[in-house]
């Protein structure tokens, strides 16, 4: 136990918990619990620590427990899809998954009394859920095109798996950081678009070339061919009390680094973070305590050697990519094809087709995207023409709307708890009646989130909508505030709220008059009739 978490009467209720039992524990008490039922259990293990196994109670839908996986890089195998495909048929009506904006599932409906055989099943294939909520690192982001792409400077694959089995001991579990004072957030990313959305993560890697040497030359004067590496970002992240964007740590690494900074740091966290108020516990605030130059040097002697100064630029030179369609790949011959999920919503008989699709057209891998959106890599050129025949892709299309395109939305109030409105079905709703009034030359990306915890991220959004509780009448109903101004790719910056409390069933002539507005959006002739 660090010492951190070893102070006694002022312990808030979750350090409290943590220090009474590592939430790793429940790993071995999972028969145990499957034999009681939800019911029976401790209401701690229950509510919390079945969260470090990637099991979460949800007070909105008693007796039926999401489960969030964690997937590398977005990347899982057809075998892989097959096997949560098989968990959420189990459920029924009950059952389906979301893709998440961290390229992640999660799995809805579960039942306590079939953890065992679902433990069983993912293990079979080399899938795990452990330490993938409350206060651990969650999934690790990188490039949806690592490999594929022949524009990308480095492929994030190994270096985002070795970074995973570092923190959860090639998933099997790791108490070594198992009790950080919050979650913590790592991407990284090799190519040029910032597809990771590098600046909202307490710890993230962009790729820069350093020159060593005075000026990039040798003592006799020959020029020294600049060395790829990654400048890191700190202390970026979204909570109900604060939002920021990640600062330059003023640090650049070799990618054999990597996995050693990423140690380093959470060491730190763990060691030193602050615990005593959970609403100021994330990276972000012990940077402010500390200052910039203490962390760094902090870093530092946790990694045993300096740390060479920032690049001077780094490589997020394009526009962000959002991969919908179909793209050759730096193979020859080979394609992948960028499928969009409506608001990153599956079922059964979809997750069992993108399977078959993954096998019968490319060699089995299906990749996530932040933006909610399945890839099916390696597709021959001689089978595209087939593919895109296939009647799923009536559904999850390859060229959606330009409203539809670039929509994101969280979980909201039909499974979480914490949602202030139902965001999934809404902002569906809003947008297919908003495209049938107006036409647009581009996408633009509205993002919905049911609370201030902001999971759908509307701070990166063009048009952010967050759920709050809104007054219409004198009467309080499901509203929005609304952000503006999010960028993403190059140059990313946060967004403000730029109104507040719109009540939800008057949202919809407010975001054509934005859309009018601010996005070139036009009015359809039948409109006007």
């Amino acid at each position: 136990m660090t010492q951190a978490a070893t102070t006694t009467a002022s312990l808030n209720k979750f350090e409290k918990f943590k220090a009474e039992k590592d939430g790793l524990a429940v790993k071995e008490e999972i028969e145990k619990f499957a034999s009681l039922g939800w019911e029976a259990m401790d209401e701690t293990d229950r509510e919390h620590r079945l969260k470090w196994v990637g099991v979460f109670f949800r007070p909105v839908t008693p007796g039926k427990f999401m489960m969030r996986m964690r997937l590398p890089n977005g990347i899982l195998t057809s075998n892989q899809m097959r096997v949560l495909a098989e968990v959420v048929q189990r459920y029924g009506d009950d059952g389906n998954a979301d893709i998440t904006t961290r390229q992640n599932i999660q799995l809805r409906g579960i039942r306590i009394e079939d953890l065992p055989d679902i433990f069983n099943k993912f293990h079979l294939v080399g899938l795990t859920s452990v330490q993938s909520g409350m206060d651990n690192v969650r999934n690790i982001t990188g490039d949806p095109l690592a490999g594929l792409d022949a524009d990308e400077l480095f492929d994030t694959r190994e270096l985002v798996q070795q970074i995973q089995d570092m923190i959860t001991n090639k998933g099997q579990g790791n108490s070594e950081f198992t009790n950080l004072p919050r979650k913590f957030n790592i991407a990284i990313t090799g190519g040029r678009d910032n597809s990771v959305h590098a600046e909202i993560n307490d710890l993230a890697f962009v790729p820069a070339f350093k020159e060593v040497g005075e000026q990039g030359c040798r003592g006799d004067g020959e020029k020294i061919a600049p060395i790829f590496g990654f400048n890191i970002l700190v202390g970026g992240f979204f909570s109900a009390k604060r939002c920021e964007a990640a600062i330059p740590l003023n640090a650049w690494v070799s990618p054999e680094d990597v996995v050693a900074v990423c140690r380093a740091v959470l060491e730190i966290f763990r060691d030193r973070g602050l615990r005593a108020n959970r609403q100021k516990a994330r990276l972000m605030w012990l940077i402010d305590e500390w200052g910039l130059d203490k962390f760094r040097a902090e870093v530092e002697e946790r990694l045993g050697k300096s740390l060479l100064p920032a690049a001077s630029r780094d490589e997020i030179d394009w526009e962000k990519r959002d991969h919908i369609g179909v793209y050759k790949q730096k193979q020859p011959g080979l394609n992948y094809v960028g499928l969009h999920v409506p608001v990153g919503r599956l079922y059964a008989e979809d997750m069992f087709e993108i399977a078959r699709l993954a096998e019968v057209y490319g060699n089995g891998e299906i990749r996530l995207t932040v933006e909610q959106n399945v890839l099916i890599p390696n597709i021959p050129d001689a089978n595209i023409a087939t593919f895109l025949t296939e009647p799923l892709l009536n559904r999850f299309r390859i060229n959606p709307e330009p409203l539809t395109r670039s929509l994101v939305s969280c979980t909201g109030a039909q499974f979480c708890n914490f949602a202030l409105i139902e965001t999934k079905n809404r902002a569906l709703g809003i947008i297919k009646a908003l495209e049938a009034e107006l036409e647009l030359t581009h996408p633009v990306r509205i993002h919905w989130t049911g609370c201030p915890n902001s999971c759908g991220q509307p701070q990166v959004a063009e048009i952010g909508l967050m759920g709050t509780k809104a007054r219409k009448n004198g009467k309080p109903v499901e509203g929005v505030d609304i952000f503006m101004g999010g960028k993403v790719g190059k140059d990313a910056h946060l967004g403000t709220c730029v109104t507040k409390g719109i009540p939800c069933e008057d949202l919809q002539p407010v975001l054509r008059e934005l859309l009018i507005e601010h996005f070139g959006a036009r009015l359809k002739a039948m409109v006007h009739s």
